[in-house]
């Protein structure tokens, strides 16, 4: 992990297109400004960790859905038969 000291309004370069900005200090908590491409997808951690959450839940569905449909289509060749 890299370690940065910065002062209020100073920023740091992430790749050519991504500045961080230290808006603001305070007693417990450092504010950022953030300024990079629309295309970048910036989240607080515990956003980010909700998202990763809501993903792999929206898969395993996605997969028991997709198992339960390939049960019914074997159950109707039985029937069939």
């Amino acid at each position: 992990m890299l370690v940065l000291s910065r002062k209020k309004s100073e920023s740091i370069m992430i790749g050519e297109d991504i500045e961080v900005f230290v808006v603001e200090i305070g007693p417990n908590q450092v504010k950022l400004g953030i300024k990079a491409p629309k295309s970048v997808a910036i989240h607080r951690r515990e956003v980010f960790e909700a998202i990763k959450e809501e993903s792999r839940q929206s898969a395993q569905t996605s997969r028991n859905f997709t198992l339960k449909k390939e049960q019914l289509k074997d159950l109707f060749k039985k029937i069939q038969n």
